[in-house]
């Protein structure tokens, strides 16, 4: 017989939580927690490691690869005669080979970043390595933004160099050795340096250290990585090195700031364009001679 008395016994819903004590639940859940915590951390130690070789490799390859390329070259004028250091550094061919054989070394370092990056094809790679705009502002102010900040380090670079003075520096004597030459530099200061210096340097580098060690000691380091590998082309004159750091403090602290690589390649894009302009137009802007 059916009645409308409410039963003794009551089944709990599905929902509700099981009838464990609550200290049982916190010493099921809390091992479990901390596991991952643990290991996230050594991964991102493996990865602040990875992205060091990844630096270190990009900096072998531009130091390798023209070697490659030149050496040809070498073993000919070795045939011809013996090689005088003082005419090597004078060679115009060898200077525009030089030149050339930087964008290879550009490719396989590129190559590389995508395979750390996308662990062989795996994950996006332009949004893995943080390629994309800020969520705010809209990309029209950030672009204005990032192209004021070069025009302004370009000025201040202008006049610190002009007051400071100096020796040339090794691109001066590059860009003055041939037309060639001079026109391969800018290809170069806006084809190939800034995409693949701002992957390695604001993308795989910076990430990895920010995850690691913080936003200060990253952009301390990558700062710093970025204009020492530039110290040897503008050796003989402090007053570029010291644009050329400010300019490397300012695209990292950009970054740290965005939190995305897309403004300072925009920033470094504009500010060796500019740079790319006045040396194709040497016959006009008076930079070097034949």
């Amino acid at each position: 017989m059916i009645t409308n008395e409410p039963s003794t016994q009551q089944t709990p819903l599905p929902t509700e939580p099981a009838d464990l004590p609550e200290e049982h639940v916190d010493s099921v859940i809390q091992p479990v927690a901390s596991e991952p915590t643990v290991v996230g951390r050594r991964l991102e130690w493996f990865n602040l490691a990875r992205a060091f070789l990844l630096w270190a490799a990009s900096i072998v390859l531009l130091a390798l690869v023209p070697v490659i390329i030149t050496l040809p070259y070498l073993i000919y004028l070795r045939s011809i005669g013996p090689l005088d250091i003082t005419v090597l550094t004078t060679d115009k061919i060898l200077a525009f080979l030089s030149v050339v054989a930087i964008p290879p070394a550009h490719l396989l370092t590129l190559w590389l970043i995508w395979r750390v990056i996308t662990q062989k094809g795996k994950y996006p790679f332009w949004k893995a390595v943080g390629f994309e705009w800020p969520e705010y502002p809209r990309p029209a102010v950030v672009t204005l933004t990032c192209v004021g900040l070069s025009v302004a380090l370009l000025l201040f670079g202008g006049l610190v160099t002009q007051i400071w003075g100096g020796s040339k520096t090794q691109l001066d004597l590059l860009v003055e050795s041939s037309t060639a030459a001079r026109l391969a530099t800018a290809f170069v200061a806006v084809f190939t340096a800034p995409l693949v210096e701002e992957l390695v340097y604001r993308g795989v580098l910076y990430s990895a250290l920010e995850r690691t060690v913080g936003k200060i000691i990253g952009v301390a380091v990558v700062a710093l990585l970025f204009a020492g590998v530039h110290v040897f082309q503008y050796q003989n004159n402090i007053a570029v090195i010291a644009v050329i750091t400010l300019l490397s403090i300012t695209l990292t602290l950009v970054r740290a700031y965005t939190g995305k690589v897309l403004p300072s390649f925009i920033i470094h894009l504009v500010f060796n364009g500019i740079q790319s302009i006045v040396i194709a137009l040497w016959p006009l802007t008076g930079w070097g001679s034949e």
